[in-house]
């Protein structure tokens, strides 16, 4: 098939953000289709320049990093970048080619702020859902973009794996939401073989956007749920480092709590520099967003997989995970800090185990061909 894949790296120029989209675009390759790349801003393109530390709408710096992105992957003449009447990548008149010929386009995560006519012009539109609860409640409160680009999509999936089971708040809004696992691509991501690793590790924004709320209720994000496990470097003898993209204040208070602390855009700014952190890493601890686990929304990160992959275990803040994926061996859970303790002394009582156990699991239930072939079945029924 021909498939256009709109996604964000541009826009969020950091490393790990990056991985989530060339994930789908190495996947979908590999199976055979013809993939082109699409970032589509609307009327203007801001983007937050992180070495000057400020917002800017030069096309320059995410386009840039967008082909530097992409060319290390061998899609060097595949993609678009466009901002109103400006574009950079592949010449327009071919891209609207491409458009007219596409058997499928895939949306992910950001809705299209400018839905141009050739976007209608693939036979089928799928809008893949990364940060389940959130999206639905936008949804609810009229988000003009996003339910424009919902309502064109033929089919809606979701990463959040309980949306729509009962125990989870998230209001479906009366949509079929098609669960998936996020993708990871096997071969870009072997197991790291150092056995020595020495830290936990987390890579993680303090807060990505403003509280949402619905019915009464307020959902947020990691900020309202770290400061319950801060003490945990207090409670063990494992070393924690976090790579934290924060306001200035909030580094001094995890310093004061024994973490260690590196600035988050910094170290996992490239591809290769987020992958070599996660994969430097002994285990990764992780922290979901308040509204992940307020809804129980079954949401698991694209980041943690990454470790999987990789053969390093992860343990993770309860989502509603046991429902659908295995609990015990290479991923662990926890509900309060006392769970967080424990799991991490299971990991490192029997570490060899655990992380042969994670491998498996990523190629058990996160492989790319095993996802995308999946949704690719469902998209195109």
């Amino acid at each position: 098939m021909n498939i256009i894949f709109a996604g964000s790296i541009g826009r969020f120029p950091v490393g790990g953000h990056a991985w989530v989209d060339m994930q789908y675009l190495l996947g979908l390759r590999s199976l055979g289709h013809k993939v082109f790349y699409l970032e589509e801003c609307g009327p203007e393109s801001w983007v937050y320049h992180w070495e000057m530390e400020q917002m800017t709408t030069e096309l320059d710096y995410p386009t840039t990093y967008l082909q530097q992105c992409l060319t290390e992957i061998g899609f060097d003449s595949c993609w678009i970048y466009r901002a109103g009447e400006q574009s950079v990548g592949m010449n327009v008149a071919d891209f609207l080619d491409v458009c007219a010929q596409a058997d499928l386009l895939i949306v992910r995560g950001s809705p299209i702020p400018l839905w141009r006519p050739e976007y209608d012009l693939p036979k089928r539109r799928l809008f893949i859902d990364s940060d389940p609860g959130f999206t639905q409640i936008h949804l609810s409160h009229g988000d003009a973009d996003l339910n424009n680009t919902v309502e064109r999509c033929d089919r809606l999936f979701t990463v959040g794996q309980q949306v729509g089971a009962q125990g989870c708040s998230v209001p479906t809004l009366g949509k079929h939401w098609l669960k998936m696992f996020p993708p990871v691509f096997l071969p870009y991501w072997p197991v790291a073989e150092d056995k020595n690793a020495t830290h936990f590790t987390v890579v993680m924004q303090w807060r990505s956007y403003r509280e949402v709320t619905y019915e009464g209720n307020s959902y947020g994000n990691k900020d309202k749920e770290f400061p319950t496990f801060i003490d945990i470097p207090k409670l063990t003898q494992q070393p924690f480092r976090v790579a934290l993209t924060s306001p200035h204040t909030i580094p001094e208070q995890l310093i004061e709590h024994h973490w260690d602390v590196v600035p988050g855009w910094a170290v996992s700014f490239t591809p290769e520099s987020y992958q070599q952190f996660i994969q430097n890493s002994r285990a990764e601890f992780g922290i979901a967003k308040q509204g992940y686990v307020a809804m129980q929304t079954g949401w698991f990160s694209d980041r943690s997989l990454c470790y999987l992959a990789s053969g390093r275990p992860v343990l993770l803040q309860d989502t509603g995970l046991s429902d659908y994926l295995p609990i015990g061996e290479g991923i662990l859970t926890f509900r309060n800090l006392s769970e967080a303790v424990d799991g991490i002394a299971a990991i490192n009582a029997d570490y060899e185990r655990h992380r042969q156990a994670a491998r498996r699991l990523a190629e058990e239930y996160f492989d790319s061909n095993k996802v995308l072939t999946s949704i690719l079945e469902a998209a195109m029924n």
